[in-house]
């Protein structure tokens, strides 16, 4: 008797779908395309509500991602 193992394929997050305005946060901020947003504003951003503190959150868990590799 041989044992089949199911293998399981790693879903993997697609982030160029999730992203769906590119440069929306930065030019909401008043950051200059081709500069990093500094992370203070982006904290601050991110307690404010609606689009923009959903974005800034965003950003930030992105931010985050690249890490740890």
């Amino acid at each position: 008797m041989t044992v089949k193992k199911d293998k399981k394929k790693k879903k993997r997050l697609d982030i160029k779908k999730a992203i769906k305005k590119p440069g929306s946060l930065r030019k909401s901020l008043g950051t200059k395309k081709g500069q990093k947003i500094p992370i203070k504003a982006l904290n601050k951003a991110a307690k404010a509500s609606g689009k923009l503190g959903q974005r800034a959150r965003f950003a930030k868990t992105l931010r985050g991602l690249g890490r740890g590799r």
